[in-house]
């Protein structure tokens, strides 16, 4: 599409509102938000959704060796250190492997991967190979997805001590420190998308890099109510 770019007001607003498509709306997790979910369901989801969690420093590492800009590698580095460790910092790897933990299941059980569904392996490996293949800015806009967590993770740590009392409260640490690192993260993110975004038909197309994180992330739930199910609202 061509025409007269759009501001950087404008651009970013247009990004911001895709947030209507983010799998918060999912009725898989609107179930798990509300109280509704089983342990069953629970552990599931959170079974496959670290297979997930362990593809996000791949991911950013692909970003990395496609980007050739110094700074930007000096700033998404830190990505990687998030998730996978640093020091003294076990990382969000681990702090899943706790929350897992927490609902009851075996390390040894999630990391084997041995629960995670075909289509939940088939969206997120798309994804990362959407971010080895497609140029660094468009990898970089596809993460603007934090754009939209910080209010899932609110809702969590929120609502599950409440509904789910069975769940060691300490499993839920990752929810926390993400509301901190989401918000660092969708920084840098959004004002490299804004910069380097400026055509019309550039900013077009990261609306639809975002809509297709999108749909990865509304397409793993999908696996998950259709391998699960979902418990219908009172």
């Amino acid at each position: 599409m061509t025409g007269t770019p759009w501001t950087r007001v404008e651009f970013e607003q247009q990004l911001r509102e895709r947030g209507r498509a983010y799998h918060i709306h999912h009725p898989f997790n609107v179930m798990l938000n509300s109280g509704k979910a089983t342990r069953e369901q629970i552990r599931g989801w959170v079974a496959n959704r670290f297979y997930y969690q362990i593809n996000i420093p791949v991911k950013d590492a692909a970003i990395l060796a496609n980007c050739e800009e110094r700074a930007v590698r000096r700033a998404w580095v830190q990505r990687i250190l998030d998730h996978d460790g640093y020091g003294d910092d076990p990382g969000g790897i681990e702090a899943w492997l706790r929350l897992a933990a927490a609902v009851g299941l075996e390390r040894g059980e999630v990391e084997s991967l041995a629960q995670v569904l075909p289509g939940v392996r088939f969206a997120v490996d798309a994804y990362v190979n959407f971010a080895r293949r497609a140029p660094w800015p468009e990898a970089v806009c596809a993460s603007l997805t934090e754009l939209f967590a910080p209010q899932i993770h609110k809702q969590r740590l929120a609502g599950w001590p409440e509904h789910y009392p069975w769940i060691d409260h300490g499993g839920l640490s990752y929810f926390q420190s993400r509301m901190t690192l989401a918000r660092r993260d969708v920084e840098f993110g959004l004002a490299t998308t804004l910069e380097r975004f400026t055509t019309r038909a550039a900013q077009e197309r990261a609306l639809q890099v975002l809509q297709f994180k999108l749909d990865i992330l509304w397409a793993m739930n999908d696996a998950l109510a259709s391998a699960y199910g979902v418990t219908p609202g009172e």
